[in-house]
């Protein structure tokens, strides 16, 4: 039970690293508040959980202040404490050339991506700074590592989310916070089968074939593979990490 006692956040979380993570962290003896956009999602997600008595779920959309701060209060209120939060909602956005892209389109994926993580960052740090403890995971991407085309507000925005890991990192670790960035390669999910779908609409498949190609693995990780990464990065066994980038990608970003 590397959780027991804990309480965590976790946002979008009826995506597949989301829901993922939420079933590993209740198996570690997690108290877990699942964040999402869609009351509708979020009760299913609770039933395929089994209803546990130890998880709530609240509504939040990642542009509005006010909704997150109430889900961090609201978690706070129930468990007596937030000493985890995984801010994972994103999204891919739309591939086309940079040239191509409106500011609406652009500003969108910013939004989503960069401040739905500020804010949770805000929100959550001065209850971890009361505590003087808790871990902050900032879902990224290898997509803040390394650049492709046509995403350039996806790739824009995770590398954004690398840098307030950072700054976050040194203005919290005083009091006991840790922040990492948590950054998956290709993963078998929703996301992955989007960006196929647009890369090439005729044949999403050969963008399967071509993205193995530069796994050294030669394969996408699993969801539950990244849940795995953010359970080490949320447990005690991470207890003087802080400020990184932690890499899940088979090998993507070796080369």
């Amino acid at each position: 039970m590397r959780l027991e006692n804990k309480t965590a956040i976790i946002t979008g979380a009826t995506g597949g690293i989301g829901e993922a993570t939420s079933k590993r962290f209740l198996e570690e003896g997690a108290n877990v508040a699942l964040v999402g956009r869609s009351e509708e999602k979020l009760s299913i997600l609770m039933s395929n959980l089994g209803n546990p008595d130890n998880a709530i779920y609240c509504i939040a959309d990642s542009k509005d202040e006010e909704a997150i701060k109430n889900s961090i209060n609201t978690t706070n209120d129930k468990f007596g404490s937030v000493d985890i939060v995984m801010a994972n909602a994103g999204t891919e956005g739309i591939v086309k050339p940079l040239t191509e892209f409106t500011v609406e389109e652009f500003n969108d994926v910013i939004d989503v991506n960069v401040v739905g993580v500020w804010l949770f960052m805000k929100h959550s740090m001065p209850i971890m700074q009361k505590q003087k403890a808790g871990s902050f995971i900032a879902v990224a991407s290898t997509a803040g590592l390394v650049g492709f085309n046509g995403l350039c507000p996806y790739i824009a925005s995770k590398h954004a989310v690398c840098g307030m890991v950072k700054t976050a990192c040194l203005e919290n670790g005083p009091m006991n916070i840790r922040v990492n960035a948590l950054a998956p390669g290709p993963v078998d999910n929703r996301m992955m089968a989007s960006l196929g779908e647009q890369l090439n609409p005729d044949d999403p498949a050969s963008v399967v074939d071509m993205v193995n190609g530069m796994v050294a693995t030669n394969r996408y990780s699993t969801n539950e593979e990244i849940a795995n990464l953010a359970l080490f990065l949320g447990s005690d066994e991470s207890s003087n990490c802080s400020g990184s980038v932690y890499v899940c990608d088979g090998g993507f970003t070796a080369a």
